[in-house]
């Protein structure tokens, strides 16, 4: 009992200050120390990491002791009398160039934006608000990013982030996803991030990038990849196949439905599929111990994120999922885990 005590208080400080990581490593990202650390290339010392990225060695030294506890830097043994600092495969996440960057991503989580409506969940519970972004703000998050560009960029740029990283997580994990696809609808898919990515392996791939007209307005164009404008509740272009990633998970039931009839109108009766990227909370039994416990957890605090941050949104069992692709009209699915927190739902008519 002494012990489940001692463990349950430690735990308990861990919740109050759970904030810091996040902050500590926003900070980093801010200053751009894991691109200085990139540039420079080896150990770099305190005093030119700190002239480097503009800031007090004293503060900085206190960030980065912080960020080495965890193992976030490493602290490189060297003849310097001050001390000296090394990239990690986690440093290097903290990046915004770059294949495996995410920074991007934990900027938008932790704006100020995303942060304030978390203030408003219990109120959410109890049925004081309807929904903690529209209380926190006066509107939901897709109109709030729809007049507020800035927002509206650090969502897209997110997307963008995890785009390279589960394209490249089906490419490594299910190729097969793209056989007998020559043209493909990426729907909602922000600055075209996902096709981007996919036409450098699949260059035969033709590409029609969908999104809401202020989205596709701000997009960088790309050779091989068409950009629409327009409302995937109304319709969707049409192509071979559809691909819908991150998006169904910010609706409830009766939207993912409606969406899903739309992009199955898009395609093929005989041939097309709705590939769909999303979280399945119960899918990750298929890997190794270490990923499965992590992925699993990751998918929870998805939820949450959901339950926070959208109206109806959230993060779908499988049978979930398959009450909304039957209820849409497809005939079957197939489930492929990968190695990201997503996995890869293939929809037939």
């Amino acid at each position: 009992m002494e012990k489940e005590e001692a463990e349950a208080e430690v735990e308990m400080w861990k919740f109050i200050f759970g904030f810091v990581e996040m902050a500590v490593v926003k900070c980093a990202i801010e200053l751009g120390v894991a691109e200085a650390m990139e540039i420079h290339g080896g150990a770099v010392s305190l005093s030119s990491l700190s002239s480097a990225v503009g800031c007090s060695p004293s503060d900085l030294n206190r960030i980065m002791r912080f960020l080495v506890s965890r193992r976030v830097f490493k602290e490189a043994e060297t003849s310097e009398a001050e001390p000296c600092y090394q990239q990690t495969a986690l440093s290097r996440r903290l990046m915004t160039r770059g294949e495996n960057g995410m920074a991007d991503l934990l900027l938008l989580e932790s704006s100020p934006v995303m942060l304030a409506p978390w203030h408003a969940l219990s109120a959410r519970l109890r049925g004081k608000v309807n929904a903690t972004f529209d209380a926190a703000h006066g509107e939901e998050i897709w109109g709030y990013a729809a007049s507020h560009p800035a927002h509206s960029k650090l969502i897209n740029d997110a997307m963008a982030c995890d785009a390279r990283l589960a394209v490249s997580a089906i490419l490594n994990g299910c190729p097969e996803v793209f056989d007998g696809v020559s043209s493909l609808v990426d729907v909602g898919g922000g600055y075209g991030a996902t096709l981007r990515t996919l036409i450098k392996s699949r260059p035969l791939i033709s590409g029609i990038n969908f999104d809401l007209p202020h989205v596709i307005s701000a997009a960088p164009k790309c050779n091989g990849v068409e950009f629409v404008g327009g409302d995937m509740f109304h319709s969707v272009p049409t192509a071979d196949a559809a691909f819908i990633k991150w998006v169904l998970h910010d609706w409830g039931d009766e939207e993912c439905i409606r969406i899903l009839e739309k992009c199955k109108e898009a395609i093929p009766r005989e041939k097309g599929k709705v590939i769909i990227v999303d979280a399945v909370i119960e899918e990750r039994e298929n890997h190794e111990e270490g990923d499965k416990s992590t992925l699993k957890d990751m998918g929870l605090m998805l939820d949450m994120v959901m339950m926070t941050h959208t109206t109806t949104g959230k993060e779908r069992t499988l049978k979930e999922w398959d009450y909304v692709i039957k209820k849409a009209g497809f005939s079957r699915y197939t489930v492929k885990p990968i190695l990201t927190v997503q996995s890869v739902i293939e929809a037939y008519p």
